[in-house]
């Protein structure tokens, strides 16, 4: 990357896992507030943690920059139009074809379509002065082919590049990408950004081994931590021993790519979380089962509640209500003592509220979370955990919940005010 492609000149700042970041207050001469912005990700697919993030950066946008046209880049334009009045188009143009324009885009290999699609990504970015790409795991393939979301991000960034249009990536996800053209792709896009900032240091550390010049680029935390959070009720439960709730975070978790044919891996998941649910039921605790994507709904009513609900011990209650979003998932998860989960944003959602949090991840960022959290003991992987190891953490948690719960509230005012210095900037150099 050339110096005049360089990420907007400042001194390097220091990641939140070693001391909170400092923006310089100037950056050089403040730019005149965008006027067109467009905002690209999986939105409007029904995961809550990725509306999270788009909600966040709406929120920032129409209070300080009122006056600007927003437009969202996404999977589901109609959804999101909806949940967030906000006009939107689709990231694809070329799954609209019909007729006998789909049949030469197939008998042509598709390419005719992904010509299409960077054509209109073309035509939509010389319009617009920004392309914000806010948070979410956007730079891994989890359940990608190379010709989904990594060419999609590549053609989105390449068409903004040539229209002139600033690109800036906002606390985002990065890695593992195990596919080599997505890496390609994906890592080809990050490089033509102009503003990059991690959630986390191994997302940085991702992209400093695949070649991208970090050494400009910030780790700031998760843009959903920026969100407000529910009234917590006080819990009755304040002692070691007495009945608690549990909240069990379920997902369809079929594999990294979801090409889990067999079933194997996600029914070897599922036999688990059932076995761990039991236990907490027979030790007289209450279960409260929690969602992080509409997708998942009928695996945690279907699947799981099925097969745990036949035998119940007397007394003991299994909760399971609709969540339509994570303000929905956070309101649940108040509801709760401790918070036993799988997806990244109900590990967030559990420590926003400040609940003691056991995570069973599929990917390094859970783990990376947990360790800045202090409770890097609490994490595990989806496939390998031990429900005996799972059922003495949740007794270790409940004799230390008051200390866990202060330790998590340190970090997250340290999170809060690292995330409220990044959109100083942010304002100041590229909006």
């Amino acid at each position: 990357m050339t110096q005049g492609d360089a990420v907007l000149e400042h001194a390097p700042c220091e990641t939140h896992q070693s001391a909170p970041q400092r923006y310089p207050a100037e950056t050089g001469s403040r730019r005149a507030p965008a006027r067109r912005i467009a905002i690209f990700g999986l939105f409007g697919v029904g995961n809550h943690g990725n509306e999270g993030s788009l909600e966040v950066v709406l929120e920032m946008l129409r209070r300080e920059r009122p006056d600007a046209e927003l437009l969202c880049v996404c999977a589901g334009p109609a959804r999101v139009a909806v949940d967030h009045k906000i006009a939107g188009t689709l990231i694809w143009p070329s799954r609209n074809l019909a007729g006998w324009a789909l049949t030469l885009h197939r008998m042509l290999l598709r390419v005719p379509g992904k010509l299409l699609d960077l054509v209109a990504a073309f035509r939509i970015m010389r319009r617009h002065d920004v392309l914000i790409v806010p948070g979410t795991g956007i730079l891994d393939d989890f359940g990608e082919r190379p010709t989904g979301m990594p060419l999609s991000i590549f053609l989105w960034c390449l068409a903004a590049r040539a229209a002139g249009a600033r690109i800036c990536m906002i606390s985002i996800g990065a890695g593992p990408i195990g596919n080599r053209l997505s890496r390609f792709l994906m890592v080809s896009g990050a490089r033509l950004a102009h503003f990059r900032s991690y959630r986390d240091q191994i997302s940085k550390d991702f992209m400093t081994e695949a070649g991208v010049d970090t050494s400009q680029d910030c780790v700031t935390p998760d843009l959903v931590f920026r969100m407000p959070t529910p009234d917590r009720p006080v819990n009755s439960a304040i002692g070691g021993g007495e009945r608690l709730t549990i909240g069990v975070g379920v997902m369809g978790y079929r594999g990294w790519y979801g090409d889990d044919a067999g079933g194997a891996v996600f029914a070897n998941y599922m036999e688990k979380l059932a076995r761990f649910i039991r236990c907490l039921t027979a030790s007289g605790h209450d279960v409260r089962l929690l969602v992080g994507d509409s997708g998942d709904d009928h695996v945690a009513i279907e699947t799981l509640l099925a097969s745990v609900k036949d035998d119940p011990p007397e007394g003991a209650a299994m909760a399971v209500e609709p969540i339509a979003s994570l303000h929905d998932l956070m309101r649940q998860i108040a509801q709760t003592d401790i918070v036993v989960a799988t997806r990244f944003h109900n590990i967030v959602g559990a420590l926003k509220m400040g609940k003691p949090t056991i995570s069973l991840g599929y990917a390094r960022k859970n783990d990376a979370l947990m360790g800045e959290m202090g409770l890097a003991a609490y994490a595990h992987h989806v496939e390998h955990f031990d429900v005996g190891t799972l059922i003495r953490q949740v007794a270790d948690l409940a004799t230390r919940r008051a200390e866990v719960a202060a330790q998590i509230a340190a970090r997250l005012n340290a999170f809060r005010e690292q995330l409220r210095l990044q959109e100083q900037r942010l304002l100041s150099d590229c909006l």
